[in-house]
């Protein structure tokens, strides 16, 4: 019995001493970072770069609300070159072994390139540039001047982009020692990310990876059939699966219906039940109680006679309500992590350098990534210059496309944004925020209040883009940075990657967007691509310029106690008890529903739910499966997206209108 359990423990040994000896094998044989770029590698980044533009491009014109899909993305990347792999080796072909290095840097460009979707404000400041969108925010209204839009195009938003987005790509490059090595911030994305691809590309990992791409061939079938379906009933307004009135017509005229989206169901399976709980929350007190009240003070609060899109009408409160949960929740939030910022940085220094860096206690995984990451380190001239040079560019160039924006603003700008990126980049190391929006929204008033009304809406909304775009993207380059260093892969192919993914992103969004800017309605607040952020951030805007006086009648009291609200409710869910503090409501997901509507919301909490009974029934599987799950639902539907616009735009329409009608009693 002895002699048995001596054998088992030394077989165990074995293995162990067998598995640490391929680790260390693994590293030495890691491929020179000029080769960890591949062709094939590129043209995977591009083809789900695009799928995955295309379905946030969706969100953000539909609800501005877009989870986080850097884990989903790696997973794709992984199922795209076994395929390619496979197909290869049907054809007689062979095909070079896929590694995890790979595997993080198509992650890292096809990220970099939906990313610049959500940087780069085609749902929020670019869109609130346009006309339809100016016209909504009232041609009478003193801060919103006439002429002060821009019509969308893509020439001159693909130039915008490439100047400002590249300067962000190499704001924090000099510090990414700092973050990564020397403050161990965890990125928890980036080190969740990291992860799945080691997990994946282990022996032990192809069992689990097979069920994984399974999972999502199955589901990413179903969503696109299922979307294709419903197209076929969709030949009008207010047709189709869309529109079913889940939960009888009264309640599906203030927006409370399932409208059969795999999109949503897959991103609220991602999204955690907290936040989808949120939108719930906000819809049902929104749509259910507050704007029926507001509706019923037409008369007094507000003239009988203005349509309700108006801004002095009801469609002010929602804007504006909205507004004011938004920038209590932001303000909240950005105090919140400069005050971890800081108090993380003092007990940093209060730490001997020798504390910092020594190498002695570190495991040897840790060890052995942080060589691979400081050997292949960027030279900081690069990076210097680099910056120096497109913001030079972005000087020139900027205010050429925008006159309301003087040179010096945009000098001014590129002065404090990498000490923003860096405040951006350590909190989210520290929390995963990426409060790119708040630092935004701080540039928009700024420069809004200090150009005044002829031409301070356009400067602000041009102002809030800058800084947005470059906090933001220096901001996920350290997200892939983390990713990189543990999975081994060298900064300077993951720096290469992230501006092959960015230049792409570039021309992507701008064409997507021009998809769906002309084969949609977008903006329009009774259609579907309500764009709702477009109108927030004009609004914004308006509010730095001309103060209080831009709110209808109430809605300043209305404001103040929402703002309140917001700060309450996070102060109470950080301070009380995680039992408790579990169940406090997010007030920036609260605001979405108040101009969008509840029937997201519901698809979202659909998913949750899903999510919530496969934990129950299997909680390993649904472990594994989840991610593959969502993944299949959102891109069948992004596939589906892309192709029933390109039809929207050949004037090929559904065949069948299906609605819903009260029966004659």
């Amino acid at each position: 019995m002895g002699n048995t359990d001596m054998e088992e423990s030394n077989e165990i040994k074995r293995e162990d001493l067998e598995e640490v000896d391929h680790e260390v094998e693994e590293v030495k044989r890691i491929i020179p970072w000029t080769r960890q770029i591949t062709v094939r590698g590129i043209i995977a980044s591009l083809v789900i770069g695009v799928i995955y533009t295309v379905i946030v491009m969706k969100l953000i014109l539909t609800t501005g609300l877009v989870p986080n899909l850097n884990v989903s993305a790696a997973l794709l990347a992984f199922i795209f070159i076994q395929t390619w792999s496979k197909l290869l080796q049907k054809a007689g072909l062979g095909s070079t072994p896929f590694t995890q290095q790979e595997n993080t840097l198509i992650q890292t460009c096809a990220v970099a390139c939906y990313s610049i979707a959500v940087a780069g404000g085609f749902g929020s400041c670019l869109l609130g540039l346009n006309k339809k969108t100016y016209e909504l925010a009232g041609v009478d209204t003193e801060g919103n001047p006439p002429g002060s839009y821009k019509e969308p195009g893509i020439g001159w938003m693909t130039g915008f982009l490439f100047v400002v987005c590249f300067v962000g790509l190499l704001a924090l490059v000099p510090l990414r020692k700092l973050l990564i090595i020397d403050y161990k911030l965890t990125f928890p994305t980036g080190t969740a990310t990291a992860v799945l691809i080691n997990g994946i590309h282990t022996p032990k990992g192809d069992e689990m990876a097979k069920k994984q791409v399974d999972g999502f061939l199955k589901f990413f079938s179903i969503s696109f059939l299922w979307g294709l379906f419903q197209w076929f009933f969709s030949g009008g307004e207010q047709c189709g699966f869309s529109q079913f009135p889940t939960f009888g017509l009264k309640a599906w005229t203030q927006t409370f219906y399932f409208d059969f989206s795999a999109t949503y169901i897959g991103a609220g399976m991602i999204c955690s039940h907290l936040v989808n709980l949120s939108l719930l929350f906000g819809a049902v007190l929104s749509w259910g109680i507050i704007w029926p009240l507001i509706s019923e003070q037409k008369g007094d609060w507000f003239p009988k006679t203005l349509p309700e899109s108006s801004m002095k009408s009801l469609n002010g409160y929602k804007v504006f309500i909205a507004i004011a949960l938004l920038l209590g929740d932001g303000l909240y939030n950005f105090l919140k992590i400069l005050y971890f910022t800081g108090r993380s940085m003092y007990i940093k220094t209060k730490k001997s350098p020798k504390t910092l860096s020594d190498d002695k206690n570190q495991p040897l995984d840790d060890l052995q990534q942080n060589e691979v990451f400081i050997r292949e380190s960027v030279p900081l001239w690069v990076a210097c210059a680099g910056y120096t040079l497109f913001s030079i560019i972005s000087v020139t160039v900027i205010p050429l496309m925008f006159p309301e924006v003087k040179w010096y603003y945009v000098v001014v700008a590129y002065i404090f944004a990498p000490l923003l990126s860096f405040c951006n980049a350590y909190g989210a190391g520290l929390t995963d925020m990426n409060m790119a929006y708040n630092y935004g929204k701080v540039a928009l008033f700024m420069l809004a209040a200090l150009v005044g009304k002829d031409s301070g809406v356009v400067a602000g909304l041009v102002g809030c883009g800058l800084i947005k775009s470059i906090v933001s993207i220096s901001s996920d380059l350290m997200h892939d940075f983390k990713t990189g260093h543990l999975t081994l892969t060298s900064p300077r192919s993951m720096l290469l990657s992230q501006a092959i993914g960015i230049a792409i992103g570039c021309v992507v969004s701008p064409l997507t967007f021009s998809l769906f800017y002309k084969a949609f309605d977008v903006g329009n607040p009774n259609g579907e691509y309500k764009a709702p952020y477009a109108l927030i951030y004009r609004n914004m805007a308006i509010l730095g310029v001309q103060g209080f006086s831009a709110l209808p009648q109430h809605c300043l009291q209305l404001c103040y106690g929402f703002f309140v609200f917001a700060i309450a409710a996070n102060l109470v869910r950080d301070l009380s008890p995680e039992s408790v503090g579990k169940w406090i409501p997010l007030p920036m997901a609260m605001a979405v529903p108040f101009l969008v509507g509840a029937y997201f919301a519901i698809d979202m909490c659909v998913g949750s739910l899903v999510v919530f009974v496969w934990h129950k029934l299997d909680s390993g599987k649904a472990s594994l499966m989840v991610p593959a799950v969502a993944s299949g639902l959102i891109c069948g539907d992004g596939l589906w997206i892309l192709l029933s616009s390109i039809l929207a735009l050949a004037k090929i329409n559904p065949p069948i209108c299906m609605g819903f009608l009260p029966s004659k009693n």
